[in-house]
């Protein structure tokens, strides 16, 4: 395994906070505006599925106390569920019946995103605790782009969040960074939320870059962006998407933080204490929980877990696990 750029690791140094014996406040389910440890080490020899630190370890700069329902910002954790090319009018209508019936944490924003075909559906008989998303949308107004739907589609349908820079669509349909931004910043400018995925294939991770991937894809989306108030980071490796391999939480929970603290440096620190970043990959009924009991993971992006109603219920209530976490 390849040892990390140094000009990684440069971008990743920092002031080392004070550990403070007893409890501070806190406004979120992090310290507002906190920073990254210092020390960062990497490891050179370790086989990639079997160091659950992983080669990027960071180390938070405090432990143990802090609020953990309460979100700097909107105040709430956010777990999405995209439904990808997936169901039918028969399935999707079971799927609605389970979720309109699901018992739901109330400090949870939750997020559907049909195929675009049964958007409609889905709106007219989800419960409204439920928002609705698209999964893709165009750079900007409609007209001769076959095959395209555009974000005053999407609003005129109730859509109030789309999903972009998935990587399915990056690695499988070809967009790039610079298109990507495109299409975040004209759907800001329409007032529909966006979820904006980033994310590492395995050989990049195996080579120690990580973080210059994801730094990558920020910065484009960092580019075009009016404003971060309506955006929702979704870290998504691509290792783990699909595949059953879901990062450890303290994998996870280091990129998180390593996303937060650019953030911080590069946009401001009040974005980076606002703006909600959440874990997709793998995540399933059964690793939600501990997964929810790090601070820097603000939620989930849920792919084939959110097909089942029970299952996708489980994931929204992980919120519980913020509670209890030290």
């Amino acid at each position: 395994m390849a040892v990390a750029s140094t000009s990684l690791a440069s971008q990743m140094s920092g002031p080392k906070s004070a550990t403070s014996i007893s409890c501070p406040q806190f406004s979120g389910l992090r310290k507002s505006f906190s920073k990254l440890e210092n020390s960062v080490s990497f490891s050179t020899s370790q086989a990639f599925f079997h160091n659950v630190d992983s080669q990027l370890r960071l180390s938070s700069a405090q432990k143990g106390c802090r609020a953990v329902v309460t979100m700097a910002g909107s105040g709430k954790f956010f777990v999405g569920g995209n439904w990808k090319c997936n169901g039918t009018k028969d399935s999707i209508s079971k799927l609605v019946s389970d979720l309109n019936s699901a018992q739901l944490e109330s400090d949870v924003d939750v997020v559907v995103a049909p195929p675009f075909l049964y958007i409609d559906q889905v709106k007219n008989s989800l419960t409204d605790r439920i928002e609705v998303s698209a999964q893709n949308c165009w750079t900007g107004k409609g007209g001769a782009f076959t095959g395209e739907i555009s974000v005053e589609q999407l609003k005129d349908l109730g859509c109030k969040w789309v999903i972009l820079g998935h990587s399915e669509r990056r690695h499988v349909i070809g967009e790039n960074d610079e298109f990507i931004g495109k299409k975040a910043a004209y759907a800001l400018s329409q007032g529909v939320g966006v979820i904006a995925c980033i994310g590492e294939l395995l050989q990049e991770r195996e080579a120690g870059k990580t973080f210059d991937v994801c730094f990558q894809q920020l910065k484009a989306f960092a580019d075009a962006l009016p404003s971060w108030d309506s955006v929702v980071i979704a870290y998504e490796p691509v290792w783990a998407i699909g595949t059953g391999k879901v990062a450890s939480p303290e994998q996870a929970q280091e990129v998180h933080a390593a996303v937060r603290d650019w953030l911080t440096k590069n946009v401001s620190a009040e974005v980076a204490s606002k703006t909600r970043i959440i874990y997709g990959g793998s995540v399933n009924g059964s690793n939600s929980s501990d997964l929810a009991k790090k601070e820097d993971i603000d939620g989930f992006l849920v792919g084939g877990a959110s097909l089942k109603g029970p299952e996708f219920a489980t994931i929204i209530n992980s919120v519980t696990s913020k509670k209890v976490a030290a």
